[in-house]
């Protein structure tokens, strides 16, 4: 099963830059996310059984952060269908074009979007520390094509960016596992064992500084990918930059690949004994990006970048959740689960919105609610969603993480955490809301209306979000209460 879900995406990314027909391509995005999700699904009912020691293999920290990536994939892959067909790039002379794009940008956009499938579920069945650093590193390499995907300076600029600043993380993560490595070469075995099962195994007995070490390490290299504060530079230009799409699932899907690498590490220290440095850690960083998203949140003029800064919050969030321990990684779970499914559909309806405006600039659009009615109303549904406002799923998920911090005595902790949510808010509201009330300004006639295409994905999210803020399904809540116990909350 998991080679089939790794083969799947990747066999059809390699077929989409062969095909000549953009219809024949777009079937087949949708015809492998919709496989892909079919084959999740069966993974989820009834998980293979695998050796502990595999290093391929899906545990339920794995399985959910699979499940959310593979929904939104298809979810965004719908969209992408009505987005390709009525997407105009102008042609760009000064760029020559190669044989990579002899079947046109489109097929390179499509092979990448089904390459970076086939790497984030890589790194979701990786249990050995070293081929999830592979992984990683292989998103990376399928997603910056994305971010060109319009070939302007910016685009070209944020693709740079990203490469570097990831890249470079990713070599500190690189020496990270190399001293956990060498802290395991202290144990029982002495082998120096990468693969996750032997490590936890072997945990009381890892060199403790060489492991603390290696977990400060794991914790700036990911947390770079991941987009924690100040190591995020590179995620407000990429999610600007690229098309709304690739941002939903950068936001959506990419993010939580690299949250996943931070908790392997997590996992090992937790077993050692090392639960508190690991957790303060989390807290002090995640604060931190909470702290500056909400700063730059406020009078921030592009709306697409005012999501991506609203990321690095969530990220935070995340972060502050894992850290705490005990109930609130319940709700970081939780969490990792809402915020995917807010974040993208935002992202999708900005796409709509800057289709229809041409512009980024939250003071040059207005009367949304007027020229698109349907993208308008889930547009602020989405706000109310993603600033925690009840009765969608972030504010339960964030209600748990603020317990599990008043139940651990946090108390500092739950206020700097409920004041930089509160700051978050009154900075997304009054721009998101400003775009969608008054009439379009005066000279600008927005093109276009609301297409079922581009508004059915968005509404599939939104609804999803509310349900979850309303009733969590029992096989959600299992999945997520044997995550947490994988995690090592108890």
């Amino acid at each position: 099963m998991i080679a089939a879900l790794l083969l799947v995406p990747a066999v059809a990314g390699l077929l989409a830059l062969l095909l000549r027909s953009d219809q024949l391509r777009r079937a087949l995005l949708v015809a492998t996310a919709l496989t892909h999700l079919a084959l999740v699904a069966a993974v989820w009912r009834a998980t293979p059984a695998a050796a502990p020691t595999a290093w391929l293999r899906l545990d339920p920290v794995g399985t959910l952060v699979l499940g959310v990536t593979s929904v939104l994939f298809a979810v965004a892959s719908i969209y992408a269908v009505g987005y390709l067909a009525h997407e105009v790039r102008a042609p760009r002379p000064d760029i020559e074009e190669d044989a990579l794009f002899a079947n046109g940008p489109e097929a390179v956009f499509t092979a990448c979007l089904l390459f970076f499938l086939a790497t984030m579920t890589l790194v979701t069945v990786s249990q050995n520390l070293g081929v999830l650093w592979v992984a990683v590193e292989a998103t990376t390499l399928a997603s910056a094509p994305l971010i060109f995907f319009h070939r302007h300076h910016r685009s070209l600029e944020a693709t740079w960016k990203y490469l570097l600043i990831c890249s470079v993380g990713i070599a500190v993560a690189l020496l990270g596992n190399f001293f956990l490595a060498f802290a395991a070469s202290f144990g029982p075995a002495g082998s120096g064992s990468l693969v996750l099962h032997e490590l936890i195994a072997g945990a009381p007995g890892l060199h403790v500084r060489w492991l603390k070490a290696a977990f400060v390490l794991l914790l700036v290299g990911y947390g770079t990918k991941m987009g924690l504060a100040p190591l995020h530079t590179w995620l407000p230009d990429a999610h600007a930059e690229a098309p709304s799409v690739v941002s939903a699932l950068l936001s959506g899907a990419l993010l939580n690949c690299a949250f996943l690498g931070i908790v392997r590490a997590y996992q090992v220290l937790a077993a050692a004994g090392q639960r508190r440095f690991a957790g303060d850690l989390l807290i002090d960083i995640g604060l931190f990006s909470m702290a500056l998203a909400a700063v730059f949140i406020v009078a921030q003029p592009d709306f697409k970048r005012l999501l991506a800064y609203s990321s690095v919050e969530h990220m935070g969030i995340l972060a502050v959740g894992m850290g705490l321990g005990g109930g609130a990684v319940f709700g970081a779970l939780l969490h990792l689960v809402n915020h995917s499914l807010a974040k993208g559909m935002l992202f999708l309806l900005a796409g709509n919105i800057l289709a229809a405006y041409r512009s980024k600039s939250t003071a040059g659009v207005r009367g949304v609610g007027t020229a698109l009615p349907v993208t308008a109303g889930l547009w602020v549904a989405g706000l109310l969603a993603i600033t925690g406002s009840p009765p969608f799923g972030p504010f339960l998920s964030e209600l748990v993480i603020v317990k599990g911090a008043i139940d651990g005595g946090h108390a500092v902790v739950t206020v700097l955490f409920l004041l930089f949510l509160a700051a978050a808010f009154v900075g997304m509201a009054r721009p998101m809301l400003t775009m969608v009330q008054g009439d379009p300004l005066a000279g600008l006639r927005p093109a276009g209306r609301d297409r079922w295409l581009a508004v059915a994905p968005p509404a599939v999210l939104g609804v999803s979000v509310l349900l979850l803020g309303l009733w969590v399904p029992s096989w959600l809540s299992d999945m997520l209460r044997a995550a947490a116990r994988v995690v090592g909350a108890g």
